[in-house]
């Protein structure tokens, strides 16, 4: 096994995966700026959550929301359902979890906010519960998610915003949601800022 090539080929499938996704998710990724961007000059907030491994990258945007990203700014308001160990102890102690961020959104979510969810590796329940609270709630949602996610894109409303990555691999698709994630922070931040360039 040559492992040169091996790494080789991993860049190389990235970058197509990338490239494609450039092409289908450019547009839909800018909506998703002016859409978040919208929410948090009307003083509303954004609600991540994120299923399994996804949960990091929920945590990870909503703390470059509030602490910056690359450009100093005021802290803006966001939130990580997965985020606090006190409040989901008791809700995964239960046998089923599929409750485990709807409840967060029935408290926490207003009209007008914002939900992201992010699903790198099927469609869980408590995702497709996430997003029929936050349409309870009156709260337009943001999926991001991998090609297979049919559920997801039926519980979507036309006012949503559905960021599919082109991909199977869940290794394709994660790295896909990072990048994605990084530009909707730079495109806030420079909607927020007046950067022009």
């Amino acid at each position: 096994m040559n492992l040169i090539d091996r790494v080789s080929r991993q860049f190389e499938d990235n970058m197509r995966t990338a490239l494609e996704a450039l092409e289908m998710l450019a547009a839909p990724i800018a909506g998703a700026i002016e859409l978040i961007t919208a929410c948090l000059l009307e003083n509303g907030k954004i609600l991540v959550c994120g299923a399994a491994g996804s949960a990091g990258d929920a945590r990870r945007f909503a703390a470059q929301l509030v602490n910056g990203f690359e450009l100093e700014r005021p802290s803006l308001a966001a939130m990580a359902l997965s985020a606090d160990a006190s409040t989901l102890a008791p809700i995964a102690g239960e046998p089923d979890t599929s409750g485990l961020f709807a409840r967060q959104i029935e408290v926490f979510g207003h009209p007008g906010d914002v939900l992201v969810a992010i699903a790198a590796n099927g469609e869980p329940t408590r995702l497709l519960d996430a997003i029929r609270a936050a349409h309870e709630r009156d709260m337009r949602v943001i999926a991001l998610t991998g090609a297979d996610a049919e559920r997801i894109a039926e519980r979507l409303g036309p006012a949503d915003i559905h960021l599919a990555a082109p991909a199977e691999r869940t290794a394709r698709i994660q790295e896909l949601h990072l990048l994605i994630l990084h530009c909707l922070c730079d495109g806030i931040d420079c909607l927020l800022l007046g950067v022009e360039d």
